[in-house]
């Protein structure tokens, strides 16, 4: 596993940001860990966040393409962070753009927030997590009516590795539906292999009654 991955890891526990205990998702499953992408709250928690994602942004999609998207409003400081990131790493001027929930009729008029898009745009959106898809399935109309952008791919942060709407990972249903490439920072699969029985900062996070936990839980929702 590369270095930036296990750093990453420890710096999702580190932050808050990755839990392991007893959540009821917002699916109505029974989750023994759960991510809260909104617990980076930091100058110096985003300005790390946004090289994890350059990083893998650039491991995946190599730096040809334009414009990083981040759907409202969790995507928007993603974005901001990583397009900052991505000049500093690769010295690669990417574009920033996102949208509002509610369309501006004035001033800075229009849906979008940042850059504007133009036809030819290589994209690549940023989010935190996937598990529906759904916001996806908002996000593609948008770009589409912008103008005639090309969608390199989709890059999340935690491939959680579970079924969505199908028996099949919320991942591979987003690229088979919209053909587009799909990415994570770290896979919960890595997650498990970094942490399990072994001692960070004093505890074990993932012990044997955990890790057990968890298998129940894959045994019933995961889809790799």
């Amino acid at each position: 596993m590369e270095q930036y991955k296990t750093d990453f890891i420890e710096f999702m526990v580190d932050s808050d940001v990755l839990k392991f205990g007893e959540f009821t998702l917002k699916s109505g499953r029974k989750s023994p860990f759960f991510m809260n992408a909104g617990a980076y709250i930091t100058g110096s928690q985003l300005r790390r966040l946004g090289e994890y994602y350059a990083r893998a942004i650039n491991d995946n999609y190599g730096t040809d393409f334009d414009v990083l998207f981040g759907p409202a409003y969790k995507g928007i400081p993603l974005a901001v962070a990583t397009t900052m990131a991505f000049s500093e790493l690769y010295g690669k001027e990417i574009r920033y753009c996102s949208n509002r929930k509610e369309i501006k009729d004035h001033g800075d008029a229009g849906i979008l927030l940042g850059s504007g898009l133009n036809d030819g745009d290589r994209v690549v959106i940023i989010e935190d997590v996937t598990t529906s898809g759904k916001s996806i399935e908002e996000t593609f109309p948008i770009l589409k009516e912008q103008a005639n952008v090309d969608v390199v791919g989709l890059i999340i942060s935690l491939n959680r590795q579970e079924r969505g709407k199908t028996q099949k990972n919320a991942l591979a249903e987003l690229r088979e539906v919209y053909g587009i490439e799909t990415a994570a920072i770290v896979t919960m699969e890595e997650v498990i292999e970094h942490l399990y029985n072994k001692k960070y900062n004093g505890r074990v996070l993932i012990d044997d009654q955990m890790k057990s936990a968890m298998d129940l839980y894959y045994a019933q929702y995961g889809a790799k």
